[in-house]
């Protein structure tokens, strides 16, 4: 099994990757998240947004899994379906649903926003997807999975639980409850649409596909550092976005692991609150937000723009044992006359670090940069080889790897799938 992950703050372009190398894998897995997550690929002109479904989904040769540790809003699920039938994509074939995904229900998502508004300027950033209460119930041993629509008696499990939360939402956040009549409806309604698909008991899809020599391909949503032990916490999401959770989400163990494939765009960018100390909040930094459309595919936010973070990038290099660097983005930055790296943290004390603090939002660092010489705009149809690019994007790239001391094998330089260099290694490994 390889893995596919982000290694910022999301948004890094998993999306588009996944589907430029779905054809090399018989299965693709989504190993953790939900609807917060927007996964955008571009192709014969159309742009696509997924939200929970994999990525290999457009390959009509690829199994579709999504793991245990998904969890699923059906209202969601069934409009993201219904738009994907629609333009003709196959989805009943080749989509299979964990029995031990954890189901969203209506009153999570009222907890969000009542959480979410009573924290004040102390506010997250959430997308009010309702995530966290529902991982918040799944660790506390009170979820309902989409196994358990398959039981007669899911009704009365469903009441046992709404029941718990108003008692929350009404008496201790006094939280407005018009919309629910309404979200319940959608919702059954789209749990009726889900038993028709394939619910399955996936970890032993997957056993299957490992035993008959299958290659699987693990889908990370977010990105690394919104991890929930290792990212800025707390503002991170509230799950495992590391190689880690994909072994935990999936019911994979360690060993089967082969490469890891990090993504990281050529700048960094965060949505929400949080600590971001490469941030340009000044006309580069909305720059390059114009320029990369830097809004939210599931929110449709203004997503923080800043330099590249060399010291968070080595920080999850380290934590997912990357073995092989996909840059994104590159043509972003053209045009730019100067393009910088932060190489370093500067203390409060004076003493400078590569390392990411224990509490990032507690201690204020400066970041310390190295000044790159721009690239001026580049010409995709004119793009083939490494050495047809910019000498000036080949330095930067080659100081990167030398920083990182793991190689970029892929180079993306726009949105559509054709817009995208392989270099040998990933080429020879896929």
């Amino acid at each position: 099994m390889d893995i596919l992950l982000g290694l910022q703050w999301g948004d890094e372009g998993k999306g588009k990757v996944v589907d430029f190398l779905a054809p090399q894998y018989e299965v693709v897995a989504r190993f953790q998240g939900g609807p917060n997550a927007g996964h955008t690929l571009v192709f014969d002109a159309v742009k696509h947004v997924l939200h929970q479904i994999p990525s290999g989904i457009f390959r009509p040769q690829t199994q579709n899994v999504i793991g245990n540790g998904v969890i699923i809003d059906p209202i969601v699920m069934k409009k993201e379906i219904e738009k994907l039938l629609a333009q003709g994509i196959e989805v009943r074939q080749n989509l299979y649903f964990s029995k031990k995904a954890h189901l969203i229900l209506p009153t999570h998502r009222l907890l969000d926003a009542a959480q979410e508004t009573a924290k004040g300027v102390q506010k997250i950033g959430s997308t009010l997807k309702g995530i966290s209460p529902t991982y918040q119930d799944k660790i506390g041993r009170n979820g309902l999975r989409i196994g358990d629509i398959l039981l007669p008696n899911f009704k009365q499990l469903y009441q046992e639980k709404k029941a718990q939360h108003l008692k929350i939402l009404t008496e201790f956040y006094q939280h407005d409850l018009s919309s629910l009549e309404s979200e319940e409806q959608a919702f059954f309604e789209a749990l009726d649409f889900l038993k028709t698909f394939q619910l399955v008991d996936s970890e032993y899809l997957l056993f299957e596909a490992q035993k008959n020599k299958k290659r699987i391909l693990a889908e990370g949503a977010q990105g690394t550092l919104l991890d929930i032990d290792f990212g800025s916490y707390p503002f991170v999401t509230s799950s495992n976005t590391t190689a880690s959770g994909a072994c935990s989400g999936l019911g994979v163990a360690p060993r089967h692991i082969e490469e890891v494939f990090g993504i990281f765009k050529a700048y960094c960018t965060r949505v929400g609150s949080g600590p971001f100390p490469t941030e340009l909040d000044d006309e580069v930094g909305e720059a390059i937000r114009e320029k990369g459309q830097e809004f939210g595919a599931t929110t449709g936010r203004k997503r923080r723009c800043g330099w590249l973070d060399l010291p968070a990038l080595l920080y999850a290099i380290q934590l997912n044992g990357v073995t092989q660097l996909l840059m994104m983005k590159a043509d972003v930055l053209s045009g730019f006359e100067q393009i910088k790296i932060c190489t370093h943290y500067q203390l409060p004390d004076g003493t400078k670090t590569q390392e990411v603090p224990y509490d990032l939002v507690q201690t204020p660092v400066s970041p310390q940069y190295q000044t790159f010489e721009g690239w001026g705009e580049l010409h995709a149809d004119k793009i083939q080889h490494f050495d047809d690019l910019p000498k000036t994007l080949q330095a930067y790239i080659r100081f990167i790897e030398e920083a990182t001391q793991t190689p970029i094998t892929l180079v993306s330089y726009g949105a559509k799938r054709t817009d995208t260099l392989l270099r040998q290694k990933l080429a020879e490994t896929v």
